[in-house]
C-alpha cells in the first residue's frame, strides 16, 4: 500500500547534446517528473510534510487555492484521492467548466469545487478571509495557494539534500517555493539559479528572501529574461526546443515552467555564462499535466 513516507527518490538523468560538450559542461537533470505516476515534482515535494502534519493532527480535510489549470489543484487533488482526504478547491472565477481537464479530474478524485470571483480570491491571503474558510471549514487544515509554506520548503529541502554535488542548481521560478527551499537545503558552495516565468516578477526576491530559513544559504539569483512573454505564454522557438528535447534527448518539458528553464540552460552556456567544466543540475519540476491544459484552450480556441 502507498505511504506518504514511501514514495522512492526520483533518478538523475545525464543529458549529453553538441552545446554542452563544446562547452565542456555537465548537465544532469533531476527528474522529479518520475517522483509518482501522478503526484509529480516539486508539488509532491511542498505536500508532503503538510499532508503528514495534517494526519498527525487528525484532520480529515483539506483546503487549497488555484486557478483553473492549477498544477497545484492537479497534485492535491490525486493526494487526497490516495491518501484518503476530503478536499475542497477554491478556484479563482466565477464559473466551473466541467471540461476542462485539471477540474475535470478533480472532479473524479472527489474533490469538491468552489468558484470564487477573482475579487474574493484575492482576498486568499488575508486573515480575516482565512478566518471565515476556517469557520466554514472547521475540520480542515488550509493549505495556501501554490502549497507554499514553512512545511513546503521542509519538502523542498529534502529534495535539495538528495542532490548529486554541483557548481549551478536551477529550477524555474512561479511563486518562488522552490527555489527558496533550495537556497535553504544547499551548501554555500552551490550557485542557485531561478528562471522566473512570469513577466515582471522582479517582485519575487523579496518574498523569497522571507522564505529563506536557513542562515547560511546557498548564493542565488533569479534570471528574468526567458519569460517568453509571461506567465502561459510561449514562442515558437520554445515550443520547437521542448518538441526536440522530447524526442531527441526524451526528456519531456512543458512551454510554462520547465520549458522556459531548459531554454535557458541552453542559451546561457551558448553564451559563456556557466565556466567550463562546470555541473549543472536541472529540477524537472513536473507540470506535464499542463500539456493538457495548453491543447484543451488551443482547441477551444478553434471551436
Amino acid at each position: 500500500m502507498q505511504t506518504i513516507t514511501n514514495i522512492a527518490e526520483s533518478p538523475i538523468q545525464t543529458i549529453h547534446h553538441p552545446t554542452l560538450d563544446k562547452y565542456g559542461l555537465t548537465l544532469q537533470v533531476k527528474r522529479d517528473d518520475l517522483l509518482h505516476p501522478v503526484i509529480q515534482g516539486n508539488k509532491w515535494r511542498k505536500l508532503k510534510y503538510n499532508i503528514l502534519h495534517l494526519k498527525q493532527a487528525g484532520l480529515e480535510e483539506l483546503v487549497t487555492f488555484g486557478g483553473a489549470f492549477s498544477n497545484h489543484l492537479y497534485a492535491t487533488s490525486m493526494a487526497c484521492k490516495l491518501f484518503a482526504i476530503k478536499g475542497h478547491l477554491i478556484v479563482r472565477g466565477p464559473e466551473i467548466d466541467r471540461h476542462n481537464p485539471t477540474l475535470k479530474m478533480a472532479s473524479a478524485c472527489g474533490l469538491a469545487l468552489h468558484p470564487v470571483s477573482r475579487v474574493e480570491y484575492r482576498q486568499r491571503n488575508q486573515p480575516e478571509y482565512i478566518q471565515t474558510l476556517q469557520a466554514k471549514f472547521n475540520n480542515a487544515y488550509l493549505i495556501p495557494e501554490g502549497g507554499t509554506n514553512a512545511l513546503a520548503l521542509q519538502g523542498v529541502e529534502e529534495l535539495a539534500h538528495s542532490l548529486p554535488q554541483s557548481d549551478y542548481v536551477m529550477t524555474a521560478v512561479g511563486s518562488g517555493g522552490t527555489v527558496a527551499g533550495l537556497i535553504s537545503g544547499l551548501p554555500n558552495h552551490t550557485q542557485v539559479l531561478g528562471v522566473t516565468v512570469l513577466k515582471g516578477a522582479e517582485y519575487l526576491a523579496q518574498e523569497i528572501h522571507e522564505l529563506i530559513t536557513a542562515q547560511r544559504c546557498a548564493p542565488w539569483q533569479l534570471l528574468h529574461g526567458f519569460h517568453h512573454g509571461g506567465y502561459a505564454k510561449t514562442t515558437p522557438e520554445l515550443l520547437r526546443f521542448c518538441h526536440e528535447m522530447k524526442v531527441k534527448y526524451r526528456l519531456p518539458l512543458e512551454p510554462i515552467y520547465t520549458g522556459k528553464l531548459f531554454y535557458a540552460i541552453f542559451t546561457l552556456a551558448k553564451q559563456g555564462y556557466f565556466k567550463r567544466g562546470s555541473v549543472i543540475t536541472a529540477i524537472h519540476t513536473g507540470g506535464l499535466q499542463g500539456l493538457d491544459g495548453l491543447r484543451y484552450l488551443v482547441n477551444k480556441k478553434s471551436t
